[in-house]
């Protein structure tokens, strides 16, 4: 009796090459260009794949993506601000690195340059968010309808050094925040705290012209410490920190005490829900009081246009 040839298996994808190294799941042989290292032994790539989407994604402790470990939304926030200020630098010129003045020679608020654009025009006594012209010289107030500049005022400053020491404070606390909480709730809270800034600066000194991102980092100093206090992680260097901003806000007259704290108090509400949140059904509750917060700062902003109006 003759024996029968013995075999020699062959990848199933590559039918020219020999192996014997098979897939610990299908058991299909498998060259080395796809083996796919496991844990215990090696996959090919159809089993790798098909795990991939049965796998549930890693969350943070507060429901976020695991990809905001990355800092991508961080990053972009930082080029954002970086592209705005080259925009009104080309508008303004360089000599607005340093600055545009406040008030004319009889004291009366009247122009800001700086890095936000070309000068801003008292009319009327109307409250000017934001830099960019609409037409010519004149420029629409929120009370006349401007509300994106509850959002632009975030995104410009007044010269560089204002510039540089908000940037500085987002690249170290946003990088923090984003891999704790995840990409989408960071930025939700970010600009919910600067809303929430630029909304307070409305409220309480609607005559003012205000602008920058501190709005948003008082937001994320309020929040980073409610989220350090849920996971009981040392608060001190985050208060000490936080003391000392508080004091220059009240000591130096050109800060707008009004954003820097509308800020914190609205960064501390949305840290309180993110942080806390109960887990059934956290991502939902988490959206719904995030929500709550912005119908709420809408709602404030229509009744005092209506009583300025």
């Amino acid at each position: 009796m003759s024996e029968s040839p013995v075999t020699v298996p062959v990848c199933y994808r590559h039918p020219s090459r020999e192996t014997y190294v098979r897939c610990v799941r299908c058991d299909r042989p498998i060259c080395p260009d796809c083996m796919r290292a496991a844990s215990v032994g090696h996959q090919c790539p159809e089993c790798v794949a098909e795990g991939r989407r049965t796998q549930r994604p890693a969350r943070t402790a507060f429901g976020g993506s695991a990809a905001g470990r990355e800092g991508y939304v961080t990053k972009a926030l930082i080029g954002l601000n970086v592209i705005v200020a080259l925009i009104g630098l080309a508008l303004s010129g360089a000599d607005s690195l340093l600055g545009g003045g406040l008030f004319t020679d009889a004291g009366q608020l009247q122009q800001i340059g700086g890095v936000i654009g070309p000068s801003i025009t008292d009319v009327n006594g109307r409250t000017f968010i934001g830099a960019f012209p609409q037409s010519g010289d004149v420029y629409t107030g929120i009370t006349d309808g401007a509300y994106y500049r509850l959002i632009t005022a975030m995104f410009i400053h007044y010269g560089l050094i204002h510039l540089l020491l908000n940037m500085w404070a987002l690249w170290v606390l946003g990088r923090n925040l984003e891999a704790v909480l995840g990409p989408v709730r960071f930025l939700s809270l970010y600009l919910l705290a600067g809303l929430g800034g630029n909304v307070a600066c409305y409220l309480f000194s609607p005559d003012s012209l205000s602008a920058g991102a501190s709005t948003s980092i008082f937001g994320l100093f309020a929040a980073f410490f409610i989220i350090l206090r849920k996971l009981k992680r040392d608060t001190s260097a985050v208060i000490g920190i936080l003391v000392v901003n508080l004091v220059l806000t009240f000591a130096v007259s050109s800060i707008s005490i009004a954003g820097h704290l509308g800020g914190l108090v609205t960064g501390a509400i949305v840290g309180v829900i993110l942080a806390y949140a109960p887990q059934a059904k956290r991502a939902l509750i988490q959206a719904a009081g995030c929500g709550a917060v912005l119908l709420a700062l809408a709602a404030a902003t229509a009744l005092q246009v209506a009583a300025l109006s």
